[in-house]
């Protein structure tokens, strides 16, 4: 099994897998098809165990977290960076577009490409389209601002626990796991030593359930990348390639950025890091969900980095659903490039305005990943009055290219925050390596008396034996 999840981690493969897949998609589309099925199967499972895992994970490290000296300074840190880190990447997408322009300098016919796809695609979809009972996510997305408002609050206070379980509302699940997780940390270890030992079950069934499904990685890059060549059109693909090109460069420039924030924190070469990463950042590139590479991000932050394990536990889940670095950077830029599309000029208010309202959209879509990221880039461009429709229309046929690196930056992001707020308290890593090292094989050793006593026992032992066996037979 070892060797099947090392095989399904590998970067080869994986670049393998998708370049065929890109082959499938044009030669043979059923195939594609039936691969990006497994793939979404596979992520019906893995978000099926990752959430009850998640919730475990939280009420551990809230119990770790309050134990440790100062926690409140280091839960109001870890906030403090949170907001921080989203800020500087909706910062760095506002710079970055300002300075490259992404959809300025489009030539007249990818221009016309464009506008006639969001002109097709926002006819048929106001024209044809006739909802009998709208989705609350969709009309608090796309709908006005006091919609939008109550859909947050609902999200953030649900009234009913098992509603949002049952709806599968990842921010209010957490949010009512945090409420829970604060009484069960203040009680007594004694008090909750029966649910602490089933909690722990649960956590280690739920991990196994997690790394056996990501032996099905393969598939859903092969089918991912299937599905793409087979249904995005190559005119499309090739008018928005200017903010690809923009978004994924500064994605991964911002990834680097933080994979050299972690190694300085944890004192290790920055390749060493690397290769203790990839495993959670490959699950994150090629599922593009943000709750399926946190239990092993857990692992590698805390056994193989050494940094603390209840941080790791608290911040990881949370961070996955609220710290949207990633969704920071790419509404950034998608309000910037619908506004260079629409030739409209901003100057430095215009600017700042961007950057707050890409900062507040990453925050306001907490819980929602893939296409559903779009809707929520309608709220910085509702700022400047530029048309929703362009972003609904033009980057939903883009998004799946996207999404993995989006994932990426998000949750690289909240590992900084756990090597940060880490700072000061023991180093797992090596209390894990000293443990090992440690053990020795177990040595009884006795005196000539101590032997001489130990063997008259078993002597009048087993006389007693003998006479009990002798007694029996005689009755």
């Amino acid at each position: 099994m070892s060797a099947l999840n090392r095989l399904s981690g590998s970067t080869v493969l994986l670049a393998f897998c998708m370049a065929t897949g890109a082959l499938a998609g044009v030669m043979a589309q059923p195939l594609g098809h039936a691969a990006y099925l497994v793939g979404k199967l596979y992520l019906v499972v893995v978000n099926m165990a990752a959430m009850p895992l998640l919730v475990v994970a939280i009420f551990f490290g809230l119990r770790q977290v309050l134990d440790m000296p100062r926690p409140g300074r280091r839960i109001a840190l870890t906030a403090a960076l949170a907001v921080a880190l989203v800020g500087a990447c909706a910062v760095s997408g506002t710079l970055l577009g300002a300075a490259v322009m992404p959809g300025k300098h489009l030539s007249p016919q990818e221009h016309a490409q464009l506008g006639e796809l969001v002109w097709s695609e926002g006819n048929a979809l106001s024209e044809n389209s006739v909802s009998l009972m709208e989705s609350p996510d969709a009309g608090a997305a796309m709908g006005d601002g006091a919609s939008r408002r109550e859909s947050v609050m609902r999200g953030l206070l649900p009234d009913n626990f098992f509603r949002v379980l049952a709806q599968g509302n990842t921010l209010g699940i957490l949010v009512a796991t945090l409420l829970f997780g604060l009484a069960f940390a203040s009680l007594s270890r004694e008090r909750t030593a029966l649910l602490d030992g089933i909690f722990e079950s649960s956590y280690r069934a739920l991990g196994i359930i997690i790394d056996r499904a990501n032996l099905l990685i393969p598939v859903l890059a092969f089918g991912a990348s299937a599905y793409l060549t087979s249904s995005a059109q190559a005119a499309t693909l090739g008018a928005m390639g200017g903010f690809l090109l923009c978004f994924m460069l500064s994605a991964i420039v911002l990834s680097i950025a933080a994979m050299a924030v972690i190694s300085a924190r944890a004192g290790l070469p920055f390749l060493s890091v690397l290769a203790e990463m990839k495993g959670p950042l490959l699950v994150g590139l090629a599922s593009g969900s943000a709750t399926a590479p946190v239990p092993h991000a857990i692992e590698v932050m805390s056994a193989r980095l050494g940094f603390s394990r209840g941080v790791a536990e608290l911040a990881l889940p949370f961070g996955a659903v609220f710290l949207r670095g990633g969704a920071a950077l790419y509404f950034a830029l998608v309000t910037l490039f619908v506004a260079n599309l629409y030739g409209r000029p901003l100057g430095g208010a215009e600017l700042v305005l961007v950057a707050a309202g890409s900062m507040a959209a990453a925050f306001v879509s907490a819980g929602h990943g893939g296409a559903a990221n779009v809707a929520f880039a309608g709220l910085t461009l509702g700022l400047l009055e530029l048309p929703v429709e362009a972003a609904g229309v033009l980057f939903v046929a883009i998004d799946l290219l996207c999404d993995g690196l989006r994932t990426v930056l998000s949750l690289l992001c909240v590992c900084v925050v756990v090597a940060w707020v880490s700072d000061g308290l023991s180093s797992e890593r090596a209390a894990g390596r000293d443990g090992t090292a440690g053990r020795a094989p177990l040595q009884l050793a006795f005196s000539g008396m101590q032997l001489m006593l130990m063997g008259s026992c078993m002597v009048l032992a087993g006389l007693l034996i003998v006479l009990l066996g002798i007694g029996l037979g005689a009755r």
